[in-house]
């Protein structure tokens, strides 16, 4: 066996377990540290393809950005087990019904399908280099690199109002 179907198999194994540990956990805080675990295998998975800047991107958008998103989120929703609505017998038997048969259907494409076809052709041609990617995108004949400012901008002014929507007035005076 391959080192590299070894690590595969290593990334697989710890994105399905914590994929179902985020799901499965009763605490919050506990199932967004498995999703930021979850996270990172992904990007394991994209290197494994030799994506290296889908992998860097991944892991800031997605394990820094979205997570600390959400981690804001359930702070501010001060999530207690007091207030938390205990779900009918129905509703979490429909749940495993639906799962099951989500299941059943995932593993049935899984058997069924045929294997992909491990030949490409090279052109010769380095379209996923980091150094390839930045001479593309910020180029002076294409212009993109206004776009990319722009975007900073407009990701500097939302945090800004995120902060100042998220303040707590002082009401004591």
């Amino acid at each position: 066996m391959s080192t590299v179907l070894i690590i595969f198999f290593v990334l697989s194994a710890i994105t399905l377990s914590s994929a179902f540990l985020t799901i499965y956990s009763k605490n919050p805080i506990h199932s967004a540290i498995y999703l930021v675990i979850c996270f990172f295998s992904i990007a394991g998975h994209y290197l494994l393809l030799n994506a290296q800047f889908l992998a860097i991107v991944h892991i800031i958008v997605y394990s820094g950005a979205i997570m600390i998103l959400f981690l804001f989120t359930v702070m501010l929703m001060n999530l207690n087990k007091e207030d938390e609505v205990h779900k009918p017998r129905v509703t979490r038997l429909g749940a495993i019904v639906l799962f099951t048969l989500m299941l059943t259907i995932l593993v049935l494409i899984f058997v069924n399908s045929e294997p992909v076809s491990l030949n490409y052709v090279d052109l010769g041609e380095d379209y996923q280099s980091i150094n390839k990617l930045g001479q593309v995108l910020l180029d002076d004949k294409e212009g993109f690199m206004v776009p990319f400012e722009y975007a900073s901008v407009l990701l500097l002014v939302a945090m800004i109002g995120t902060v100042l929507l998220s303040k707590k007035e002082n009401t004591a005076k």
